[in-house]
């Protein structure tokens, strides 16, 4: 068996600051860790692992429920993988429509840009925040 590692060396290794790697154990996604007698957490490098893949979901966008669902398909490697592909296609289409609407925001906010006024009372933005037409038509955004 290997040498057991510490919280900062689970951090390390992983590259998750210790109060995320903390946070993982309460919400369940990593099993709570064998303890020293002095009561120091002891991981092992599957935690490692572990911490890796939630690290990744997370960079990928998945959330935490979605995630505790794909380590549950990987510890079943022989099951189809028709549930993993069925998150991958329901958070492409939830990336898409925020691209969608990242979109608007920028056609908007382009609209905004290259105030020429000196004067806080007629900058575009703050016009187009408080709804006025001092020097600007409103803002016509979607909903």
């Amino acid at each position: 068996m290997s040498k057991p590692f510490t919280i900062s060396a689970l951090s390390r290794e992983s590259g998750v600051n210790l109060e995320t790697i903390r946070f993982y154990e309460r919400s369940g996604l990593l099993p709570e860790p064998h303890r020293s007698a002095s009561g120091y957490r002891h991981y092992q490098p599957v935690d490692v692992d572990r911490v890796r893949f939630i690290r990744r979901g997370r960079e990928l966008g998945f959330s935490l429920d979605e995630i505790r669902t794909l380590l549950g398909l990987a510890s079943q490697p022989h099951r189809s993988c028709e549930a993993a592909d069925k998150l991958v296609r329901e958070h492409i289409a939830a990336i898409d429509e925020r691209v969608r609407d990242l979109q608007r925001m920028r056609a908007e906010l382009a609209k905004l840009e290259g105030c020429e006024s000196h004067e806080a009372q007629h900058c575009r933005l703050l016009e187009a925040l408080d709804n006025r037409a001092c020097c600007i038509e409103p803002l016509q955004l979607d909903s």
